[in-house]
């Protein structure tokens, strides 16, 4: 039996993939700030992480914050991982980090060469936005009359429980760099999934389609949030939404 640890365990991503290892029959250990026996916090580190790692052969590394600290949170668990003879460090991270300019996406990237140059064998996944990202911006924008969407941008949302469970077939794989990223089964703009959002929930918003400037409009517009020759996900937006409403 394996000794995994899932960091960001309690998280929408982490909590899928420790149930999906745990139906496997492995023992997992959650790892987050507030959850015991391994409460830590890995921008802090401490002897909590050492004791947490003590006989894992692998780490699920899904702890990560766009409020930042996921830099520091990645050299203490590095370190802890190398003193505790991790054999295999597994990490999730975004399509487009290479691409898109934007300060979160810099900092997943900075974490993904740490990882490759940590001395640890690895594994780095990518895969496309998840639908449940996209249905709390929809949802923060439909709180106006008038529903905005950025103009000419697509996107690829992919289910969380696909996600988990291909980040579980790589855990228990040998470590393989950087493998091919995964997107969601469809490219759709931004306004017709947010008249799909409007259609599930039985709100009625107009949805305007607004233009704007910046590096990481244009990356977005130009297909930087995309993986279209990796559509392997299963779940399109509608079923999502009529699982989560019903309609």
């Amino acid at each position: 039996m394996t000794t995994i640890l899932v960091t960001g365990g309690t998280g929408t991503l982490g909590r899928c993939v420790t149930e999906r290892l745990r139906t496997d029959g492995h023992e997992v250990r959650v790892l987050s700030r507030h959850t015991q026996p391994y409460a830590v916090d890995l921008r802090v580190g401490g002897s909590g992480l050492d004791a947490a790692l003590a006989g894992v052969e692998t780490v699920v590394h899904c702890a990560s914050s766009p409020r930042g600290g996921d830099e520091e949170a990645a050299d203490h668990l590095i370190a802890a991982a190398r003193r505790a003879g991790v054999g295999h460090l597994v990490y999730i991270s975004i399509v487009g980090v290479d691409r898109v300019p934007l300060g979160y996406y810099r900092t997943k990237l900075a974490v993904e060469r740490r990882i490759e140059e940590s001395g640890l064998a690895w594994t780095v996944l990518r895969t496309t936005q998840f639908h449940d990202l996209v249905l709390s911006v929809l949802g923060g924008l439909a709180k106006s009359p008038v529903l905005p969407v950025p103009a000419g941008v697509p996107d690829q949302p992919v289910e969380v429980g696909e996600v988990a469970d291909r980040l579980a077939e790589l855990a228990l794989d040998a470590p393989a760099g950087r493998v091919p990223d995964m997107g969601g089964p469809e490219v759709r703009s931004l306004d017709s999934l947010a008249h799909a959002y409007l259609h599930a929930t039985g709100r009625r918003r107009a949805v305007a389609r607004v233009p704007l400037f910046g590096g990481v409009y244009r990356a977005a517009r130009a297909g930087g949030l995309l993986a279209p020759e990796h559509a392997v996900g299963k779940t399109t937006f509608e079923e999502y939404l009529g699982r989560r409403f019903g309609r």
